[in-house]
């Protein structure tokens, strides 16, 4: 199997890649979802709400923290998740961007 060549893209499209890859699993979308509807979480409510593991809980918040889009402060033994704002918004006007690009209709398709 080859190597992906990242080189030949702009930075722009490897950082959209990148964030769609993380953003591509149902179980992070419903950990997001989970945590903006509670403005706030601890991880055990995830583990209860979603029907997964602590770790499988654990490697998916640690993918969202990897693109900056969930913070965490330690209370005890929790960990208390929350949305980190200003980078929802970038990737909200990221991914606005990307999808309000005028399109060329082709009558051939």
């Amino acid at each position: 199997m080859g190597i992906t060549k990242t080189a030949i893209y702009t930075d722009e499209q490897n950082k959209l890649a990148s964030l769609l890859k993380v953003l591509g699993h149902p179980a992070r979308i419903a950990i997001l979802q989970y945590i903006i509807n509670q403005k706030a979480c601890i991880c055990n409510d995830l583990v209860e709400e979603l029907g997964l593991a602590q770790a499988t809980i654990s490697q998916h918040l640690k993918e969202l923290k990897s693109i900056g889009i969930i913070k965490g402060t330690i209370e005890g033994k929790s960990v208390c998740y929350c949305i980190e704002e200003k980078v929802w918004k970038q990737i909200q006007n990221e991914l606005n961007l990307f999808f309000n690009q005028e399109i060329k209709v082709n009558q051939c398709c």
